[in-house]
């Protein structure tokens, strides 16, 4: 072999050394590109797995809050409608005070039930009943029902006379409208005399 055929045999030598030293870093660089898109797709389903997780966590707490509300307005409810059914034997209980002999107060019956009178109304107060104010109030259809419209001179219009049954509030909401006489004006015979009778 001559020193060319030598020169030429080393130069494909180290040209087929260098190719496969080329394909194998071109086999590398797209295997590492490879496991970039596959690395990439992992981190997109592991967010999306988070994301999910987030999102069922947030409903939980959602339907758990959900849940404790309607449980607190069952139960709001439920007292609600036993306080309004006992809210008449209350109204009973004070008329019959209201009306009681005094030759019977010296009775010791009398003051065992006078007992369970002020046993029911703390009852009630503890479960945030309270009585509405309407002495010397102006009429109110949302806290107030008109029993009748009375003439008064005493009174302006639309002031509230007197109360025929009193009101009740669980909170701030009305559970029983009071019932009440509401003064109105004049008769306008009245009115014009008095117009008339100025000038």
């Amino acid at each position: 072999m001559t020193k060319e055929e030598k020169i030429k045999e080393a130069a494909a030598e180290e040209v087929t050394v260098a190719a496969e030293e080329v394909t194998e870093e071109v086999e590398e660089v797209a295997e590492l590109e490879a496991l970039r898109q596959e690395l990439e797709a992992v981190k997109a389903q592991a967010a999306e797995y988070l994301d999910g997780w987030q999102r069922a966590r947030a409903e939980f707490a959602n339907y758990k809050k959900r849940n404790e509300q309607e449980r607190q307005d069952l139960f709001k409810l439920a007292n609600t409608t036993l306080i309004t059914r006992l809210l008449p034997i209350f109204d009973d209980f004070e008329r019959a005070f209201q009306t009681l002999p005094s030759n019977l107060l010296s009775l010791t019956w009398i003051d065992g039930v006078a007992l369970i009178y002020r046993r029911l109304q703390a009852i009630l107060d503890g479960e945030g009943l309270s009585p509405m104010e309407t002495e010397g109030q102006s009429f109110d259809p949302l806290v107030h029902e008109a029993v009748t419209y009375e003439e008064s001179a005493e009174h302006q219009e639309g002031q509230i006379i007197g109360e025929v049954q009193r009101g009740y509030k669980l909170g701030d909401r009305v559970l029983r409208p009071a019932l009440v006489r509401v003064a109105k004006g004049k008769p306008e015979s009245e009115a014009e005399a008095g117009e008339g009778g100025g000038q």
